[in-house]
């Protein structure tokens, strides 16, 4: 696999932490806080909007969580399909 150099890597960085910045920002905005603060009987009377932040909330930091493990060990990802390539071989 062709690995990047190291300015184009940090670009990419930057680029995917200002995507899961605005894509925050954006799930916590109006429009989203509408869509769920309406009544519904979905959820036998628990309110869809404190679902929708107690679920929102967590896998956003579980997503954020898995980028920055990666930041870790950008090589990991390759390195195992590498071994498994190897295995089938």
């Amino acid at each position: 696999m062709k690995h990047l150099d190291e300015k184009s890597m940090l670009v990419r960085i930057r680029e995917l932490w200002g995507a899961f910045c605005l894509l925050g920002i954006v799930m916590l905005n109006y429009p989203f806080i509408h869509i769920f603060n309406k009544p519904n009987d979905v959820t036998n009377g628990f309110p869809l909007m404190v679902l929708y932040l107690f679920v929102g909330w967590p896998i956003s930091i579980f997503v954020i969580y898995l980028f920055s493990r990666y930041l870790v060990n950008p090589d990991a990802v390759t390195r195992s399909d590498e071994k498994k390539v190897e295995e089938l071989e």
